[in-house]
């Protein structure tokens, strides 16, 4: 039996993949501000936009947490696997990420942080 409650799982893998998009998306900021194009400022501000987006929801997430009395602890990585320790409420959760997952799963929200932004 869980005792991490359901409605906490989005919260926690928020945790794991929200700092990971705005990894990419700094690497990317830097790298547009390098490239040799004409009009690289739309491509700069709709970064910081999603960049923005991000940053809201992980502070919101960060005050889930806090309130609910709640932590995620990165294990350790062995081979394609990485081990993320949910905790609420003295309850431990220990699951395992499939490398590929989190790269696929970042990606995709990477897509929703864009889609959001443009509209």
């Amino acid at each position: 039996m869980r005792m991490i409650p359901e409605e906490a799982i989005p919260y926690f893998e928020n945790v794991i993949y929200l700092p990971m998009i705005m990894t990419i998306l700094s690497s990317d900021r830097e790298r547009f501000e390098k490239l040799p194009l004409k009009f690289n400022g739309p491509y700069i501000n709709f970064i910081n936009e999603v960049m923005t987006a991000v940053q809201t929801d992980m502070k919101n997430t960060h005050d889930y947490l806090s309130k609910n009395r709640m932590k995620l602890i990165k294990g350790k990585t062995e081979g394609i696997f990485t081990e993320y320790i949910f905790i609420h409420n003295g309850y431990e959760d220990s699951r395992n990420y499939l490398s590929y997952r989190l790269r696929n799963r970042t990606e995709e929200l990477m897509k929703e942080y864009f889609s959001k932004v443009r509209n």
